[in-house]
């Protein structure tokens, strides 16, 4: 049984529902019994609607300050930032190595499972941001090439 307070037209009506079946709801106003039939065209569907909202890109206008690169931009000297947040694992280069695009930079564990993180540029490592053992934030920035 549920209850409800309701105020209509400044008066108090406290509402207890004692039945809902169908289209018939039986309930107390302050007291007195009623039996109310619902109006079939105002039934609401059982099956719950899953709502999902569209993934959000991010907002951020310069280049420097988004979180990942455009897949589309052109590659040359920048920073690799981590695309999810994890545990530094192991980093394969140093400051002053020579990369190319598609050359492990470091590993890295996100969501229980080991991820590596290859350069989308070539270059040399001008500063490597992260060490093992290492928490990341995704947006961070691991590696610096010029």
């Amino acid at each position: 049984m549920k209850k409800f307070k309701f105020s209509i037209n400044n008066n108090s009506y406290d509402v207890n529902l004692l039945s809902f079946e169908s289209n018939k709801v039986k309930l107390e106003v302050n007291g007195k019994p009623y039996e109310v039939l619902l109006d079939k065209s105002g039934d609401v569907s059982k099956t719950p609607t899953l709502v999902r909202q569209s993934p959000q890109t991010s907002t951020d206008s310069h280049k420097a300050t988004a979180l990942t690169s455009s897949p589309s931009e052109k590659k040359g000297s920048g920073v690799i930032k981590a695309p999810l947040p994890g545990t530094i694992i192991k980093v394969f280069v140093k400051e002053g190595d020579t990369v190319r695009s598609g050359e492990n930079l470091l590993t890295w564990e996100a969501m229980k499972m080991e991820n590596n993180l290859s350069s989308d540029r070539e270059g040399t490592v001008k500063s490597v941001k992260v060490k093992p053992g290492d928490n990341i934030l995704e947006g961070d920035v691991l590696v610096e090439i010029a």
